[in-house]
């Protein structure tokens, strides 16, 4: 099983799977290959109110895994989907309830989202089946590094406001998702310049992977899942 298919919330996820993913898989560790497709593309792109449902009426996201899942039987599934926009994905109530840290959320939906593929597919190799929940939002991954960031976006002086936000959660991934204090909402408070498709997949690669993956645990985490199968 060397080959990927990763379903991707957005243009900034896909850029990064192309750009900064896929040259570690692949010509670091020998994946055939890392490809990224939209979730329930169909076409069309998401909307931009949240994550398509994953099933429901209309446009869904797992037939698209069922179905890429049953015709490679080699092919290995993943997901790179922010937290923050998730609308009635399973485990999604439970992950919301109490008081519990990023990790703590990121396990449940994720184990949810393995179960609910595995009762489609009994006889699926569980490898074959890697979902990732992205903690809060994409852009909290590039708080792994606050100078770097704010180098990578021409905005040094950013530097120690970024510092501050990153040093009152345990790691970047617990910035918050309320609307008002969710990760790129604290950006653009900053620098309402900042441009995600452009600046976020730029920052990341200054950051690197190392890093992001030393400072996220649930990021680092996946990363380690893809980079066993090889």
């Amino acid at each position: 099983m060397t080959r990927l298919k990763v379903y991707v919330e957005g243009q900034t996820e896909k850029n990064f799977v192309d750009e900064i993913l896929l040259p570690h898989l692949v010509d670091r560790l020998g994946y055939e290959y890392v490809s990224a497709s939209f979730l329930g593309d169909r076409g069309d792109r998401r909307n931009e109110g949240g994550i398509l449902p994953w099933e429901g009426r209309g446009k869904k996201v797992r037939p698209d895994i069922l179905t890429s899942l049953k015709q490679d039987p080699e092919v290995i599934v993943t997901t790179m989907v922010d937290y923050y926009r998730l609308i009635k994905w399973p485990g999604l109530t439970d992950a919301r309830s109490g008081q519990k840290s990023s990790c703590e959320r990121a396990s449940i939906i994720e184990k949810a989202l393995s179960d609910d593929i595995s009762s489609a597919l009994p006889n699926l190799d569980p490898r074959r089946f890697v979902p990732y929940v992205v903690m809060h939002e994409f852009e909290g991954l590039l708080f792994s590094d606050p100078d770097r960031f704010a180098q990578s976006i021409g905005q040094p002086e950013l530097s120690g406001k970024f510092r501050a936000i990153r040093d009152e959660f345990p790691t970047p991934e617990d910035i918050d998702d309320s609307p008002e204090t969710h990760p790129s909402q604290q950006i653009c408070a900053l620098f309402p310049r900042y441009q995600k498709r452009l600046m976020g997949v730029d920052a990341a690669r200054e950051i690197g992977l190392d890093v992001i993956r030393n400072e996220c645990p649930v990021f680092g985490r996946w990363l380690e899942k893809l980079e066993c199968l090889v």
